[in-house]
């Protein structure tokens, strides 16, 4: 009986090892899939917040871009070189929007009243915008720069008959481009780039000599 004690005890003993053994194992395995759930989520909340993060940035430069204005045509702070006015002059374009007229032909100044002001206005273009809703024939079209060097532009304004430039009454231009065009005929003329006539003077050599060489001179 003693013999058969101590091998059901030993039994026993071995059995309940074996409980222990599985039911550690068990909560083991429980606890690395626990912990492995847990890393996961921030992963994942932390790509949601990402995308989260990116969606108002992408809706404000959306909201940004939409609100910029695409070919202002009242923006004036781009500065025209004077080369690509020179190809506009000889451009299709130009010819469609002036035919073989003068770029001041069919302008038409607006002002209060039967009679016109003695003045034009100061300018057109104020911080870089134009500030009226009727700009001068150089202030409404960009393309057109006055520059000594754009001789087929200045040519427009001066006068065939008398060779002088036009005043602004009859070209419409701003106080400020018509001395802007002042100084660039000026500066073509004395390059060379204009011909003007020199008007002829007669002169009374008499003022020059004195009466006795004439005398002697006879």
């Amino acid at each position: 009986m003693s013999v058969l004690r101590l091998i059901g005890g030993e039994l026993i003993s071995i059995y309940r090892q074996s409980i222990l053994t599985i039911g550690a194992g068990s909560s083991r395995s429980l606890a690395t899939t626990g912990f492995q759930q847990s890393s996961a989520k921030p992963e994942n909340e932390a790509t949601d917040e990402a995308i989260a993060s990116e969606e108002p940035e992408q809706a404000e430069e959306g909201e940004a871009a939409s609100k910029q204005p695409i070919d202002d045509p009242k923006d004036r702070s781009r500065v025209i070189p004077v080369e690509t006015s020179i190809r506009y002059l000889a451009s299709d374009a130009y010819r469609q929007t002036y035919q073989d007229d003068p770029v001041w032909k069919q302008y038409r100044r607006n002002h209060k009243g039967p009679y016109p002001p003695k003045l034009t206005r100061k300018t057109c273009i104020r911080k870089g915008r134009i500030s009226t809703g009727n700009p001068c024939p150089i202030c409404r079209d960009e393309y057109l720069v006055l520059d000594h060097n754009n001789i087929d532009l200045l040519k427009q304004f001066i006068s065939p008959q008398t060779g002088e430039v036009l005043s602004y009454r009859v070209t419409g231009l701003c106080q400020k481009k018509h001395t802007q065009l002042l100084v660039a005929v000026e500066r073509a003329m004395d390059r060379g780039m204009l011909t003007f006539d020199v008007p002829f003077r007669e002169y009374d050599y008499s003022e020059y000599y004195p009466a006795k060489e004439r005398n002697s001179s006879k």
